[in-house]
């Protein structure tokens, strides 16, 4: 059996993990903000990780149909359409479920 002092030490360490590594960004982010690698991966990294996102989710989702990846495709093209027209990120979005929900289930 576990001694008690060990598994108090073991918690205050992953507790002390645990915050450190919340406070962290916090902590440094007034050191960081002005510096030009930070400001051109904070221009980069929103769409490289959106892009990497539904890339992952139309193949997961494109493996998944026994019909092919005819729903993804024409939802991703419904809302890059829109977006590309209206520039309104929730309208695209909302549109491109709401096609895709429908393809999907054949309502």
């Amino acid at each position: 059996m576990i001694q008690t002092s060990y598994a108090l030490g073991a918690l205050a360490a992953m507790a002390g993990v645990t915050l450190g590594l919340r406070a962290l960004p916090f902590l440094a982010a007034r050191f960081l903000q002005h510096h030009p690698l930070v400001q051109r991966l904070g221009q980069f990294l929103p769409l490289a990780i959106m892009t990497l996102l539904l890339v992952h989710t139309l193949v997961g989702s494109a493996r998944d149909n026994p019909h092919g990846p005819w729903a993804e495709l024409a939802a991703t093209a419904c809302v890059l359409a829109l977006q590309w027209v209206k520039r309104q990120p929730l309208l695209s979005i909302l549109a491109g479920t709401t096609l895709y929900v429908v393809l999907r289930n054949g309502v």
